[in-house]
């Protein structure tokens, strides 16, 4: 990669597998290469995949296969930007038909542990509206959701 800045994510010897799957869930992403270990490694061999380069909707990333020592936790997430209700169902789906989790307020888990805020930009935009009141409401809806839900993101700032 040619970055000057690559997010690195850690994988218990699936970064492949996760890379496969972030580049035919979200558009501009792609699996750019693939490394294999020049020689044993504390969690690996000779020859097994340790890292892959790739990105994630245009952001580059390298997935590194080092074990079970290190867990995704929710202080790094991606956040994706949606444009409707029906992009925000798609990858919510795809991240949590996966074998992934639900959360809260947008957020949800891939079955790797990375997690992912699923973000229509309507709901962005209410949460920095000049008209406070009508970003408090929408603030209070999305507090109650899991995937956030568009129409109740609207009715939220009409109030």
């Amino acid at each position: 990669m040619t970055a000057k800045n690559t997010v690195c994510l850690w994988y218990n010897n699936d970064a492949e597998e996760a890379a496969n799957f972030y580049a035919v869930t979200f558009p501009d992403s792609r699996v750019v290469a693939v490394h294999q270990a020049p020689s044993d490694y504390p969690s690996g061999k000779a020859g097994d995949v340790i890292t892959v380069e790739f990105t994630v909707m245009g952001v580059p990333c390298v997935g590194l296969n080092g074990g079970t020592a290190f867990k995704h936790s929710e202080a790094f997430s991606f956040q994706v930007s949606t444009e409707d209700q029906a992009e925000t169902d798609r990858l919510w789906n795809a991240i949590v038909s996966n074998g992934g989790e639900e959360s809260v307020c947008g957020w949800c888990k891939d079955r790797w542990g990375v997690s992912w805020q699923i973000c229509p930009r309507i709901l962005i935009e209410a949460l920095g509206n000049p008209d406070r009141a009508a970003a408090k409401r929408a603030f209070e809806a999305m507090m109650e959701m899991g995937k956030i839900d568009v129409a109740g993101i609207e009715a939220a700032l009409k109030g």
